[in-house]
């Protein structure tokens, strides 16, 4: 079993950064991946960045140049730094991980273990 949670949500005007954490216990296979993903309001809930047990990243199109996935040297925490937050990028976001396939993806059925949620709030 894989636990994970999630911190550092809140409220931040258009332009401005919020770095999550997430707290990752339990047993994972030595490759694996571990992701942020987020939810709006009425929407489907989408792949944001992702990152593997190699360190290899990858990311949505409307977050490249801006997030940043990483992990801490203990691979014990994740971590997503936001820059330039836009109004858009308001949703609940979650924390997930699973054991690796091929191919690092962001897609939502390749990751069987999801945190609770904080949310994230940019007003213009």
């Amino acid at each position: 079993q894989v636990h994970l949670v999630e911190s550092g949500g809140g409220s931040v005007q258009s332009g401005g950064s919020l770095r999550l954490s997430c707290e990752v216990s339990g047993s994972l296979d030595n490759t694996y991946f571990l992701a942020w993903f987020r939810q709006a309001p009425g929407k489907q809930r989408e792949g944001v960045a992702a990152i593997d047990s190699n360190g290899y990243t990858k990311y949505s199109d409307s977050v490249k140049g801006r997030f940043t996935i990483s992990q801490d040297s203990a691979k014990t925490s994740l971590y997503l730094q936001m820059n330039s937050l836009k109004p858009e990028d308001t949703a609940m976001y979650y924390c997930a991980a699973g054991n690796a396939v091929p191919i690092l993806t962001l897609i939502e059925a390749d990751f069987g273990y999801w945190g609770q949620g904080t949310q994230v709030t940019v007003s213009s």
